[in-house]
């Protein structure tokens, strides 16, 4: 199994605390930990990244800073700048998918760069880079900030990962933990009983030819999704409330 290969973020000149603690919270949700600063407006460490980083903290606290965009990337073998804009320089132009490609098949490190909010990177940053990084946007509204376009090349890069099997961090659906098991066949009995306890005395299996059919097609009906333990004693709760009179 491949090893996996994680790429540097490189925000070039960022101007808000708040975008990077957010850039560095979408990087960490694909497993991505290595943010490089190139002189960011308002100093570093910025009070402002630590609450919009929402727990990223291990982003920011080893997060490096350097005064050029050529120092920042100097023990990088590839660098992709992204933009959606050439700005003079003639480079091949990839997607995201590509670029995810690229860092878990060829070897040395990879860095992604990324230009102020405001104005994108600068021609001198684009001439670093192997090749430009873009995505196909609506020509209308390409209006991406500065966290969704870092988690776009993150979550292509962790989707590649996987596709290829690279051995690393393992990214899960967070439903897929929070799911629950079945329910026991004798919960769910009782359930079933607890339904004809309620509904016999209200004639529901009436007429008596059809009541083995009725239980039959209640019993279908009631196993039918799949309940797990705690939406079975929901159920009961609900029915045990039925059970009780009626106060004035």
């Amino acid at each position: 199994m491949a090893e996996l290969n994680k790429p540097v973020i490189v925000l070039v000149r960022p101007q808000l605390g708040e975008n990077i603690g957010k850039a560095a919270r979408a990087m960490l949700n694909f497993g991505l930990t290595e943010m490089r600063l190139v002189s960011p407006r308002d100093g570093w460490p910025n009070p402002s990244a630590g609450p919009a980083a929402a727990g990223a903290d291990i982003v920011l606290e080893q997060a490096q800073v350097f005064a050029t965009t050529a120092e920042a990337v100097a023990d990088c073998a590839h660098v992709h700048a992204t933009t959606v804009r050439k700005r003079g320089v003639t480079k091949p132009v990839i997607g995201a998918d590509e670029a995810g490609r690229l860092v878990h098949s060829e070897a040395g490190r990879h860095a992604i760069i990324f230009g102020p909010e405001r104005s994108g990177l600068e021609t001198e940053d684009v001439a670093l880079a192997r090749n430009i990084l873009t995505i196909p946007i609506n020509p209308e509204f390409g209006s991406l900030n500065l966290a969704q376009a870092v988690i776009l090349v993150a979550y292509e890069w962790a989707r590649i990962g996987r596709e290829l099997g690279a051995a690393g961090d393992t990214l899960v659906q967070p439903t897929a933990e929070d799911a629950l098991p079945p329910a026991p066949q004798d919960e769910l009995e009782a359930m079933i009983a607890h339904f004809e306890k309620l509904l016999a005395p209200r004639d529901y299996f009436f007429p008596h030819a059809r009541a083995e059919a009725s239980r039959r097609t209640l019993r279908t009906l009631l196993t039918k999704p799949g309940w797990n333990h705690l939406e079975v004693r929901t159920l009961r709760g609900i029915l045990s409330t039925l059970e009780r009179p009626i106060r004035d």
